[in-house]
């Protein structure tokens, strides 16, 4: 009899613990094979936030399950147990509202794909990447380096740069002395070469002239590109017109102060 009772309380909790990790193991498995996508890198990104979501929030609910399962082999009255948890788990809610608030806006943030790891966000006015999107916080790390970790309560507005194709715009001003005809075939020039060299998905274009300022007349040019490259995009394009500029003879104006003296 005795040795019947030992077999029940050290057998039963191994299988209890054993069937419960083969299930994670399959759900998690058929779980990655329906959310795997095969396409852009902001759908991967979303993908593995959310498989990752799943796994964990499955995980804990199978270990739960297994606790009380083992609580039942030991003869101990979870039903009682799971009553007491009830009426403790509403003074815990009344307790942590924000946290709550925090993890529901979590869930949202993440089924209606607002923002994922690795997307360029601006949410409060900060600006940067997002290196952990989690269900309580989202951290956002600028280009300078710091981090700015929010609560997913309190992210009402977010600006996602990543979800569409952004442009950077270069304006290039020259003198009034420059034929404009010459300039634009310059830009022309440089933004098809440069379009092929950094493989650009959509070509770089000249749109002409844009403003007449004050000492100089400023022609714009847009360039297309994911945000985490434009502005490199940007710094190569700079670099080569004042190269073509130098070589065709072209000004870039300075503004000038003529003293009149008495």
């Amino acid at each position: 009899m005795l040795e019947k009772i030992l077999i029940k309380e050290v057998v039963a909790p191994i299988l209890i613990i054993f069937s419960c990790v083969v299930i994670y193991l399959i759900i998690s498995k058929i779980i990655k094979k329906v959310f795997t996508i095969k396409s852009s890198r902001v759908d991967e990104r979303k993908r593995k936030t959310i498989v990752i979501t799943i796994n964990t929030t499955l995980k804990v609910f199978l270990s739960i399950v297994a606790l009380l399962m083992i609580l039942e082999v030991f003869n101990i009255d979870t039903k009682t147990l799971v009553a007491s948890l009830g009426a403790v788990s509403v003074v815990i809610g009344l307790a942590f509202q924000d946290l709550l608030k925090d993890f529901i806006a979590g869930f949202t943030i993440l089924f209606e794909d607002q923002f994922s790891v690795g997307d360029y966000v601006m949410i409060d006015g900060f600006t940067g990447k997002v290196i952990e999107a989690g269900l309580k916080t989202t951290r956002i790390q600028a280009y300078t380096g710091e981090v700015k970790i929010i609560s997913n309560r309190n992210i009402t507005t977010v600006v996602n740069y990543d979800l569409g194709m952004n442009v950077q715009v270069v304006d290039v001003a020259v003198s009034y002395d420059s034929d404009i005809k010459k300039v634009k075939n310059v830009l022309d020039k440089v933004c098809e070469d440069l379009s092929q060299e950094l493989s650009l998905t959509e070509p770089a274009t000249c749109l002409g002239v844009e403003a007449l300022s004050d000492s100089s007349i400023n022609f714009r040019i847009v360039i297309p590109g994911i945000y985490d490259d434009k502005f490199a995009f940007a710094r190569a394009f700079r670099a080569r017109i004042k190269e073509s500029f130098d070589e065709h003879g072209i000004e870039i104006p300075y503004p000038q102060v003529v003293v009149h003296n008495e």
